[in-house]
């Protein structure tokens, strides 16, 4: 009998610790640099918008986060890294609507797409934008439809990689619009720019940040947003559902997330300071300047909802442009 009561009473004082043991763990979080893995090249759609807030998170927590970009196979590479690392917060990873692209696409992952993962939230939304080179006859997505029908196959679409956002905008537009053009998969945002710069491909999906500079110095012209509304860095260029293909819809968004089992009291200090830093009007401003808007969650659990639902999401629009990795 005595026995079991000071069984009992050791139980409860372990437990005791452990609780006792979390906030301070918050408290003390973090001891040391925080790792952001930005599953996509420098100078992307992600890696722009993931840098402004890494900076203020650093500034906020009092320790370094530092920006790890790995791009490659449709984030499928970060993702990975991510999903094995130790789940102790100083490992995330910027996750993305191309999270769960890949994961529709590539059918042996090594992870789950949602289940490897602990959501904190979402950060930004933006649609993508479409491009051409100024060498390619055309300022109007009618005019693209119009060309492509004429040379089928013969008009080259950059992507940042199989499986990727750009890749399934571009696949789902050709199925939408009627049209077959060639799908040139390149390894992260940055090779795809400078390519569309040079005219070596003439068409391309890229997110919207990366290409405000070169849309407003005419080296790119613009034809249409990928999102059902209007940029608003891009309030005169229509959506590619205004201007012709009707019922065209694809935005991309960016949130952070860590690896499964992850302290709850470090995630919800992860999300309050993100909460705050999202809430901050300048903030608001710099990111809106990157072509990005904010977007958050109030709990890490409404996210977690979020992504279930984006990963099914995906998946049927994969399924319906009929976009497949080589």
């Amino acid at each position: 009998m005595h026995s079991a009561i000071r069984g009992l009473r050791q139980v409860l004082a372990a437990c005791a610790v452990l609780i006792l043991a979390d906030p301070a763990q918050a408290q003390n979080y973090p001891l040391r640099p925080v790792r952001m893995v930005i599953p996509f090249s420098a100078g992307g759609a992600a890696d722009v918008p993931g840098r402004i807030l890494m900076q203020k998170v650093s500034e906020a927590l009092g320790h370094q986060v530092v920006v790890d970009n790995r791009p490659g196979a449709g984030s499928t590479i970060g993702a990975e890294f991510v999903a094995k690392a130790p789940p102790d917060g100083y490992t995330l990873l910027m996750i993305s609507n191309t999270h769960f692209v890949s994961a529709a696409l590539h059918k042996k992952l090594v992870y789950d797409a949602v289940g490897d993962y602990e959501p904190v939230t979402q950060v930004t939304t933006a649609p993508n934008v479409i491009v051409v080179h100024p060498s390619l006859p055309v300022k109007t997505i009618r005019e693209l439809i119009a060309l492509a029908k004429a040379k089928p196959g013969k008009i080259d679409y950059a992507s940042s990689g199989n499986g990727s956002t750009q890749h399934l905008t571009g696949a789902l537009f050709c199925k939408m619009a009627g049209i077959d053009m060639t799908h040139i998969p390149y390894r992260g945002s940055g090779p795809v720019t400078a390519d569309l710069l040079s005219g070596q491909v003439t068409v391309g999906f890229p997110g919207i940040a990366g290409m405000l500079p070169h849309i407003k110095a005419g080296k790119l012209r613009a034809l249409a947003v990928t999102g059902a509304k209007r940029s608003p860095e891009l309030p005169d260029l229509p959506t590619a559902a205004q201007a012709g293909v009707k019922g065209y819809d694809v935005t991309a968004w960016f949130g952070v997330a860590g690896p499964k089992g992850m302290p709850r009291d470090i995630v919800l200090k992860l999300h309050a300071e993100l909460l705050r830093i999202l809430k901050n009007p300048e903030v608001q401003k710099l990111l809106l300047t990157a072509g990005q808007e904010v977007a958050w969650q109030e709990t890490p659990e409404l996210f977690g909802e979020m992504l279930k639902i984006e990963s099914a999401k995906w998946a049927r629009m994969v399924k319906e442009s009929g976009a497949q990795v080589n």
